[in-house]
């Protein structure tokens, strides 16, 4: 698949006239608990010529190139890319961290090392907590839930939690966050689901497990309450100026 997805990749680069300097898986497989039939969600950040960006009328700055029942396929122009890592956005910060890596370049490497100085602990905290509880009001609720919800709703939360213990953004790797952040006496609980949604349909439904749904509750109301009383520091443009003028050229 991956020489598939790199073929996908150049076709893109072709067509657009941009360069990719970065592509990653972004969803599940990338998290570590994919299904046998989950999609790949390959996710990149490209760069077009610097002459597009002089222009009166705006280039797009989104690519999106294929979704189907095995691949789901978009990316962001740098400029957007840059303009949302100085708002603190968690996306970027999870792409550049991502364990499945399909295409890499130097000019990532410049955009990683900015990663430091633009993250934000209450804007990641509100980010995770907000991923949370609209995953968990949508689809956990009732009687009976689909297993793969759970991990919509845990690794958000772990994520947060993360950030709390850590001030750092967190990994992508969900069997991270369980050893850092899961309480022991519910680790037993989540590996048996785990091992279920590995094994099963992405659309497979089974009863709710109410010792997660109060570890959830909880973990929601601890994670808001510490957002809304984090100072977010202000950061300034500079960096991330002459981080764009350098891979622009």
């Amino acid at each position: 698949m991956k020489e598939i997805i790199l073929g996908k990749l150049r076709e893109i680069e072709e067509k657009e006239k941009v360069k990719i300097i970065l592509a990653v898986e972004s969803g599940s497989r990338a998290w570590g608990f994919a299904s046998p039939d989950s999609d790949y969600d390959v996710r990149f950040i490209y760069v077009r010529p610097k002459e597009d960006y002089l222009k009166l009328e705006p280039v797009r700055d989104v690519i999106e190139w294929q979704l189907d029942e095995t691949l789901d396929i978009n990316g962001w122009d740098l400029k957007k890319t840059l303009q949302l890592l100085y708002k603190g956005n968690s996306t970027i910060f999870e792409w550049c961290a991502s364990p499945v890596v399909y295409l890499d370049t130097p000019e990532a490497d410049v955009l990683r090392a900015l990663l430091p100085v633009y993250f934000s602990s209450k804007k990641g905290l509100f980010h995770y907590w907000h991923m949370a509880d609209s995953n968990y009001r949508s689809y956990l609720k009732g009687d009976m839930v689909r297993i793969k919800k759970y991990f919509y709703v845990l690794r958000p939360i772990l994520a947060a939690k993360w950030i709390i213990d850590r001030e750092s953004p967190p990994p992508m790797l969900f069997s991270e966050l369980v050893d850092a952040e899961l309480e022991a006496d519910l680790r037993p609980v989540v590996e048996r689901l785990l091992d279920m949604k590995v094994s099963m349909p992405e659309t497979e439904y089974a009863p709710k497990v109410q010792v997660l749904n109060d570890y959830i509750e909880e973990g929601l109301k601890i994670v808001k309450e510490i957002a809304e009383e984090v100072e977010a520091e202000p950061v300034g443009w500079e960096k991330l100026d002459e981080v764009f003028l350098e891979i622009v050229g």
